[in-house]
């Protein structure tokens, strides 16, 4: 493991030569700052809300990789203030879908800091959000030593057709994208780098209802204390070194997690869908995308008689996605 840690901080080292800087604030960083980053391509809709959920929540600095976008996204990324943004049109499956670009700026700028590392649709919900601060968790987080926070990606979804309702640039996505299935999980160990493995709700429901074993991992790991030998694998689903990946309890309790509120399946998806498979720039073969740009095309609903719809992270513990763990 500590040669497949060392070979990949050293393709990410590699992998700086595709970034070009578009606008470098990172001076402005201090010590206790809580960092996020991301790659993106045409999010441009997204980001208004996207800053200001993060920003609310206690994020002081953005690191974000544009991947050649052709929608303004750049432009509106390099005049935020608290943006470092480097551009890239290099491609994106050659850099392990990004994560050799995000591995080389963490390494970089993130030594010491908490960070999370999430798309511009997934929305970061812990316990006690609506009244603690992230830096309450960081610091919390800090007093139990632990260096690693995990959160499950829940795909957010609206009642009818996905193309029903328009989503407008500032809108909060909950606002059309409210349900979620409260069940429908399957949970294996990854034997190799001892993570849990999550698959199951909607896009096993109904994109690969006849081979759930395809359909995409939910586990995630996007908060943690980062060091500049650490390295995310494969996404945020896991890290090296292996004791990273160790956020569930063997013994019968529960740590505290989080959830990802995965706002993808807007109006903008059908199109996104046709455009990313078109790219092929996706895992296996943008296996994912083909099943959704197909399905899509004959029946664009995700709902079902079984959908919840989300009010708040009590709720998301009480169905047993997310846990306070011993956080008092």
């Amino acid at each position: 493991m500590r040669l497949q840690r060392r070979r990949w901080l050293i393709r990410a080292v590699r992998r700086r030569r595709d970034l070009s800087v578009v606008a470098n604030r990172t001076s402005q960083i201090r010590k206790r700052d809580i960092l996020l980053f991301s790659t993106l391509r045409n999010e441009h809709i997204r980001l208004p809300y996207f800053f200001e959920y993060y920003r609310e929540l206690g994020v002081s600095h953005f690191l974000i990789v544009d991947n050649d976008s052709t929608d303004g996204s750049r432009e509106y990324l390099a005049e935020q203030p608290d943006v470092s943004v480097w551009h890239t049109a290099k491609s994106y499956k050659r850099a392990r879908y990004g994560v050799d670009w995000l591995n080389w700026l963490q390494m970089r700028h993130a030594h010491g800091h908490w960070t999370l590392v999430v798309d511009p649709d997934e929305f970061f919900v812990y316990p006690f959000c609506d009244t603690r601060p992230l830096r309450a968790l960081t610091d919390w987080l800090d007093a139990s030593s632990i260096k690693s926070f995990a959160a499950m990606l829940l795909d957010m979804y609206p009642k009818g057709r996905l193309d029903a309702e328009p989503y407008h640039p500032g809108q909060n996505p909950l606002e059309i994208t409210s349900w979620f299935d409260a069940g429908n999980y399957m949970i294996t160990k990854n034997p190799e780098f001892g993570n849990l493995w999550i698959q199951g709700g909607p896009r096993a429901r109904v994109f690969f209802r006849d081979t759930p074993q395809k359909a995409p991992a939910l586990n995630k790991i996007p908060l943690v204390k980062w060091d500049r030998r650490y390295t995310y694998v494969s996404s945020t689903h896991n890290l090296l070194p292996r004791g990273l990946n160790q956020v569930y309890d063997e013994w019968g309790g529960e740590k505290a997690s989080g959830v990802l509120l995965h706002t993808k399946f807007l109006n903008t998806f059908p199109e996104k869908a046709v455009e990313e498979l078109d790219r092929g720039q996706h895992y296996a073969a943008s296996v994912e995308y083909r099943a959704y740009a197909k399905q899509l095309r004959d029946s664009p609903e995700l709902w079902c008689k079984w959908s919840e719809k989300y009010i708040n992270w009590r709720q998301l513990e009480i169905l047993g996605l997310m846990s306070k763990g011993n956080w008092a």
